[in-house]
């Protein structure tokens, strides 16, 4: 029953004039399989498609773009993402709860308010998109990347910046704690954001 409302879904995305597409530069590609409760959503792009307020929690997408897509307050909790590229998407209020990044590229993308705790990055990239009032809590971080993104207002819990460089970002009103931001690279303007930390107020 699980696999068959996926797949009626799937179906009326595709009657509503949704183009998702497969990956013409490869003969085995697939849309879609199954395998066990789960959705597997392979070698395909994702063009225009809107899928707001909805539940694609514990489904798995690989060698997948996205292109101008709406998934605002929509759950992917317990999701993974291999080797997948959002562009011009459009991601606000979205739960990537307990989510795996592997090899993932977020370019021009709209993720203002978006939760990304208990998420574990490795080889991520977030370029030229919003990030504000966006959470992180609990994350384990490995090789990820932030290049000309905002990220004012966000949120960092219990996740530690070591290494990561900020320093392109705007990070006006950025939580973090004193352990956290330890190795931390960012700009002099930039540490200014940070004094509350020591408890020291600028006049």
């Amino acid at each position: 029953i699980y696999k068959l409302a996926y797949l009626e879904m799937l179906a009326d995305w595709l009657s509503f004039g949704f183009k998702i597409k497969q990956d013409e530069k490869k003969d085995d590609d697939k849309i879609i399989s199954t395998s066990g409760d789960n959705i597997e959503f392979e070698n395909s792009i994702f063009e225009k498609v809107f899928i707001t307020s909805s539940n694609l929690s514990e489904n798995s997408f690989s060698n997948m773009k996205f292109i101008n897509c709406d998934f605002s307050n929509t759950s992917f909790e317990n999701t993974s993402f291999v080797r997948c590229e959002f562009v011009n998407c459009k991601i606000v209020g979205t739960s990537f709860i307990g989510t795996s990044f592997y090899n993932v590229i977020f370019s021009n993308c709209n993720a203002n308010y978006s939760n990304f705790s208990l998420a574990s990055f490795n080889n991520v990239l977030f370029e030229n998109s919003n990030l504000r009032n966006s959470y992180f809590q609990d994350n384990k971080l490995k090789n990820i990347y932030f290049e000309e993104s905002n990220l004012s207002q966000a949120q960092f819990s219990n996740t530690h910046l070591t290494g990561i460089d900020l320093s392109s970002c705007d990070i006006d009103g950025i939580a973090v704690s004193l352990n956290d931001v330890k190795g931390l690279v960012i700009t002099q303007m930039q540490a200014l954001n940070l004094l509350y930390l020591l408890g020291i107020k600028i006049k």
